[in-house]
């Protein structure tokens, strides 16, 4: 299966899995999902995630996060910047979400990181996703 947008299929996966209450998901690996996966943990969004060392390709397990009564924390994604065309913000224009309840995805000269933080660090940079 050739995947042409490998963020868009982890948020799809990630997504699918909280629409039917699983536990975890599991996701081929890269630099990139591992670095939106430690915003998602850093912002509270999922409880855990670990890389398997399998081989050829190493696995990304990621350990979604309810609340006591069962309701995913994540409860929607949507992926903005896509390989057809790119989304580009200034420090200035960094979008809020749900205004200001749910977070912007950014990637930034100095990694990927949420919007807030980009703001507060004067940095623009293209715009992943936005999560809520």
């Amino acid at each position: 299966m050739t995947v042409t947008d490998p963020i868009a299929d982890m948020l799809t996966r990630i997504n699918n899995a909280v629409a039917v209450r699983k536990r975890y998901v599991v996701i081929p690996a890269s630099k990139l999902k591992v670095e939106i996966a430690r915003v998602l943990k850093a912002e509270g969004y999922i409880d855990h995630y670990d890389l398997t060392k399998d081989r050829p390709q190493p696995m990304l397990r990621i350990q979604l996060k309810y609340t006591k009564d069962n309701e995913p924390v994540l409860t929607g994604v949507r992926r903005i910047s896509k390989p057809g065309r790119r989304v580009y913000t200034k420090r200035q224009d960094i979008p809020l979400v749900l205004s200001g309840l749910g977070i912007a995805v950014l990637s930034t000269p100095r990694g990927v990181m949420t919007g807030k933080k980009a703001h507060r660090l004067g940095l623009g940079g293209e715009v992943l996703c936005y999560v809520w």
